[in-house]
């Protein structure tokens, strides 16, 4: 099992407010897939996931309208 730093964005899609909610958390993860998936089994989900040049995992997903990402990072 890999030790990840989390960090999970949602997007806000109200053109008065532009922010976004961001949780960062440190977590010990098998599979990423699976976790995604795990994560979000009671819902309508679709994701793209990217692997950058240092190792960074990104996943943006789109689930009931929202735009989310999660990035993992290997501690």
């Amino acid at each position: 099992m890999k030790e990840y730093e989390a960090v999970r964005e949602i997007f806000n899609e109200c053109s008065g407010n532009q922010m976004r909610d961001v949780f960062v958390e440190e977590l010990q993860i098998e599979d990423l897939d699976a976790f995604i998936k795990d994560k979000y089994k009671d819902e309508d989900m679709s994701y793209e996931k990217t692997i950058l040049e240092d190792g960074t995992v990104i996943y943006d997903i789109l689930t009931s309208q929202i735009k989310q990402r999660y990035s993992f990072t290997e501690i």
